[in-house]
């Protein structure tokens, strides 16, 4: 319990707001309320930035804001400002600033990366475990005992995933802007002045982080396939690799939306003891994707967090707020 109180803060009695972001190549994303920025810092030392305008498809159509549907909504809109995100920094980053246009060979480049990235997630952390347990245990017709396994598979690289990448030296300084878009997020939500000295002694661990999220999903996927497992097994009386890979492929946006709703009802509840408790892992696992950045990195993550507001920041600036979704 008293880890719990050290890593979270009180929310009763605070405004809803969503601010978010995401950490880019040498600088951070922010999102709030209507629009997102992206902050660099360049290698001259100069902070830069881009400012855009954005409404969720959930706000322009009821139905898409329903349960479920709504959180894989958000996750695809988030993937979208999360690679432009990313593209601008890597423009900024390397060259210094953003091409008029892009070659067609340029743009198929992208996407061919992009979907090997998707490619790699999925047979890293979707087949590869189906395959050992199948291969390895016997216990296909066992649905419930089945997924508890391959769902430790699953975990278990992806801490080995998060171990490995984290030792290179980029990739702990994108943890370190991770670092300070929490602390910055923390800080603003908080009421603080939003100086550098106010930012600094905030933890760089946040209940809403996308990490959190993906150890929830994680958990949730072996309850929805142990489910979906029972369903077929008494209705085909047998499952078979290729069955298990055709039903479980489809369901994944279920699975991230039923993650979605977890990490909406732990930040509604984050005061209850039992979901404190609850949210352990996924800090614990921030431990590994965020680090403690330098001064330079806050200021970057304020800079993009006050573009990203604009003209309504002096409204919003000592303001306490919370959030029900992921950040």
């Amino acid at each position: 319990m008293h880890l719990i109180k050290k890593l979270l803060y009180p929310v009763l009695q605070r405004s809803s707001i969503l601010v978010g972001g995401q950490a880019v190549i040498e600088g951070v994303m922010m999102r709030v309320p209507g629009a997102y920025a992206t902050a660099v810092r360049r290698a001259d030392g100069e902070i830069v930035y881009e400012r855009r305008d954005w409404e969720s498809l959930a706000k322009r159509y009821r139905f898409l804001g329903l349960p479920l549907i709504r959180g894989v909504v958000s996750l695809f809109e988030a993937m979208k400002i999360g690679m432009g995100s990313l593209q601008y920094s890597a423009d900024m980053a390397e060259e210094g600033e953003i091409p008029e246009t892009r070659s067609i060979w340029s743009r198929l480049l992208d996407l061919g990366m992009t979907l090997f990235a998707f490619a790699l997630a999925l047979g890293l952390f979707f087949v590869l475990p189906l395959w050992l347990t199948t291969a390895v245990f016997s216990i296909e017709e066992s649905a419930w005992a089945f997924n508890l396994v391959s769902g430790g598979f699953r975990i278990v690289f992806f801490l080995l995933y998060l171990l490995l990448i984290s030792l290179m030296k980029d990739v702990r300084r994108l943890f370190q802007y991770h670092g300070a878009e929490h602390k910055t997020i923390y800080a603003f939500e908080d009421g603080r002045d939003m100086e550098i000295a106010d930012i600094r002694p905030y933890t760089t661990l946040h209940p809403r982080c996308g990490t959190s999220f993906l150890f929830i999903s994680l958990v949730t996927a072996i309850l929805i396939y142990a489910v979906i497992d029972s369903l077929l097994i008494y209705a085909l009386g047998e499952l078979t690799l290729k069955t298990r890979l055709l039903w479980h492929l489809p369901m994944i946006p279920l699975v991230m939306g039923f993650g979605y709703e977890g990490i909406k009802f732990t930040s509604r509840h984050i005061t209850h003891p039992l979901v404190g408790w609850m949210t352990l892992p996924g800090l614990w696992l921030q431990r590994i994707t965020t680090k403690e950045p330098d001064d330079s990195m806050l200021e970057v993550a304020l800079t993009s967090l006050k573009v990203a507001f604009g003209d309504e920041w002096e409204n919003y600036r000592g303001g306490t707020y919370q959030a029900d979704a992921i950040e």
